[in-house]
């Protein structure tokens, strides 16, 4: 499954000179974390999340409550979190370059790269850089609600009997809560463990069951 196959095309986005209350007010609005800056082209330049939001009052809670200042080397401390407290549009507050990803891309390659940046959504660019959509953490778990029967024929039409190329009449398929049981019987021993790696691929499988056996324990031959 792809980027594209899973994300949101319907937009909110905001330009460089968009104010810090107006982009308050379209995350609120569209109950979203975050939002793509764009310039004039629709490229994606930047992105603002919440947390650019927050510098603000929490720079101001640590250093400036009951009159507080602080001293010059703690404000040197936190140059980012100064600069994005004092900042008063997209411009200032926006986190560059924005974080993005093709739509071509996998699902699996999207939650990757969430994960290694820290980030909970990724604007989808074209290779040009023109924004397509967003994809979020709560778009690539829309992979796992697809139906047992729907992944159970996927497996059965698709893998077992067109992929693999081998016997699989012995096989049987079963899916519960989207954890997949392989049992019965196939030729070769090789043969069960590409079916099972080929089965854990398919889109919303949770977790694959191997109860699969084997005529001829092949593995030996590999080794060799």
């Amino acid at each position: 499954m792809t980027v594209e196959d899973v994300m949101t095309t319907k937009v909110v986005s905001v330009t460089a000179a968009t104010p810090f209350k107006d982009i308050a007010q379209a995350l609120i609005t569209g109950g979203i974390s975050a939002v793509p800056v764009l310039d004039d082209d629709d490229h994606v330049i930047g992105m603002v999340s919440e947390a650019d939001l927050l510098r603000k009052e929490e720079f101001r809670e640590e250093f400036y409550r009951e009159g507080y200042r602080p001293p010059l080397r703690a404000r040197l401390r936190h140059p980012k979190g100064r600069q994005k407290a004092a900042g008063d549009t997209a411009a200032d507050l926006m986190t560059s370059p924005a974080i993005t990803i093709t739509p071509a891309a996998t699902a699996v390659a999207a939650a990757r790269l969430m994960d290694a940046h820290d980030v909970k959504r990724l604007a989808v660019a074209d290779y040009n850089g023109r924004l397509q959509g967003i994809v979020s953490r709560r778009d690539l778990v829309k992979v796992f609600l697809r139906g047992d029967e729907e992944i159970a024929a996927e497996i059965r039409d698709d893998i077992l009997d067109h992929a693999l190329w081998v016997d699989t009449s012995g096989v049987r398929v079963e899916v519960h809560q989207g954890i997949v049981t392989l049992s019965g019987w196939m030729d070769r021993r090789t043969e069960t463990a590409i079916a099972v790696r080929m089965t854990g691929r398919v889109n919303g499988v949770v977790d694959v069951v191997d109860k699969l056996t084997w005529k001829t324990d092949d593995s030996t031959w590999e080794a060799r």
